[in-house]
């Protein structure tokens, strides 16, 4: 006999039953509903007998007026939690949305399932019981984020509806907003892109109790937002999300959702203040540099890479690279680059020429590689080639296409 082991008679739905709990979550009951409702019961028992909560002397409203930027500030607190099967797509959406609304001045964090467990739940497996406990440290740990300003976007797979409605109840009890987001991908399209293999070695059973496998996914009854991630991209998936949170109050309407992506790096658009820079994120970094070697190569001059460097800072926004030809006749004709029914000054050519040689090896390319002094520096993704028109350039910049003029010589 184990100490600590209690024997407990309770009478529920008209019956009785005797439990036995050994160390708190080791316990055996014949009736398997008895037991799940038994052991939220005891799993929610306040243990400490000693403390006494703390109430904050920082208002929300206070709290908000300092988050965020310009127009963005105020008191978002909320938890968006992705529930769905490996792979469905929940961390690549949850980490888009961080990096869309943290660039829009909004505070955001991801809680992502397989990052918690190699710290806070380093110490959980996945049993049923080691499952809800994962699930109520996140929800515990989403509440303080959420209390603290921030969108919290929190990615489990979460397979029980009692434990995410536990985790919407943490929430609501303190006021806080929840939004269920069921990403929903048939088991098929997360096998195909099992990366790690996980599926397959479930099936061979050299993993145990992996959901949507031997261990059943309990598909979420009244979720605020379904996403079909094998029929919606990963654009469009992010901006459903966005738009509940309009719907909901929770960010301004201004920011804009017809966002782009430049090589990778989110920005927005019409609405946003911040010019967007053209660098990889630091996480695409090493996955680019390994692409750029497929890629032809382009040696460069200093002056291009001096270009390069004005345009990957978003000086001369909103070129997101070299002037393709429509643009370039824009600048030479009428000093502007029209975008969105807009004219935005520009008054000088960027662009890089090429010998006839370079054209002829790349034509046809998806993408090319350029290199200064045998270093890479950048991608031109699907280049466009078209002629030079260099006395008609120079007769519209300086009002001449004599070769003695001293820039035109240069």
């Amino acid at each position: 006999m184990y100490p600590d082991q209690i024997v407990l008679e309770m009478t529920l739905n008209s019956f009785t039953s005797k439990i036995i709990f050994i160390d708190y979550f080791s316990f055996y009951n014949k009736n398997t509903k008895f037991t799940r409702s038994l052991f939220y019961f005891f799993q929610n028992v306040q243990k400490a007998t000693n403390v006494k909560y703390e109430s904050h002397h920082v208002s929300r409203d206070k709290r908000g007026k300092i988050l965020g930027l310009g127009p963005n500030k105020g008191f978002r607190g909320c938890t968006i939690w992705f529930t769905g099967l490996s792979g469905a797509g929940k961390t690549t959406i949850s980490f888009a949305l961080e990096e869309y609304l943290v660039t829009n001045g909004i505070p955001a964090y991801c809680l992502d399932g397989d990052n918690l467990r190699h710290g806070l739940n380093k110490n959980l497996g996945f049993s049923q019981e080691d499952r809800e406990e994962n699930i109520r440290r996140v929800a515990e740990v989403a509440k303080l984020f959420a209390d603290a300003g921030h969108i919290c976007l929190c990615s489990f797979v979460s397979p029980f509806v009692a434990d995410r409605n536990m985790a919407r109840s943490i929430h609501q009890d303190n006021g806080l907003p929840f939004f269920e987001v069921f990403v929903d991908t048939p088991i098929e399209i997360c096998e195909q892109r099992d990366t790690k293999g996980l599926y397959q070695k479930a099936r061979q059973g050299l993993i145990k109790g992996f959901t949507g496998i031997d261990q059943e996914y309990q598909k979420p009854e009244h979720p605020e937002l379904v996403l079909k991630t094998a029929s919606v991209s990963l654009e469009e998936s992010t901006l459903l999300v966005l738009e509940m949170l309009r719907e909901n109050g929770i960010i301004p309407k201004s920011i804009d959702d017809n966002y782009n992506k430049a090589n990778g790096n989110v920005f927005s658009g019409n609405y946003d203040k911040t010019i967007p820079e053209l660098f990889v994120p630091e996480h695409k970094l090493k996955e680019a540099i390994n692409e750029a070697f497929n890629f032809p190569k382009i040696n460069i001059g200093l002056v291009d890479l001096q270009w390069v460097q004005v345009l990957s800072e978003g000086w001369a926004y909103p070129l997101k690279g070299f002037m393709r030809e429509d643009e370039f006749l824009q600048v030479i004709h009428f000093n502007s680059i029209e975008k969105d029914g807009t004219h935005i000054n520009q008054s000088i050519p960027i662009v890089l020429a090429i010998n006839t040689s370079d054209k002829e090896r790349i034509e046809n390319s998806k993408a090319v590689a350029l290199y200064y002094e045998n270093e890479l520096y950048a991608i031109l993704r699907d280049p466009e080639i078209y002629y030079h028109r260099k006395e008609e350039r120079c007769a519209r910049q300086f009002g001449t296409s004599h070769k003695d003029h001293p820039y035109i010589k240069v």
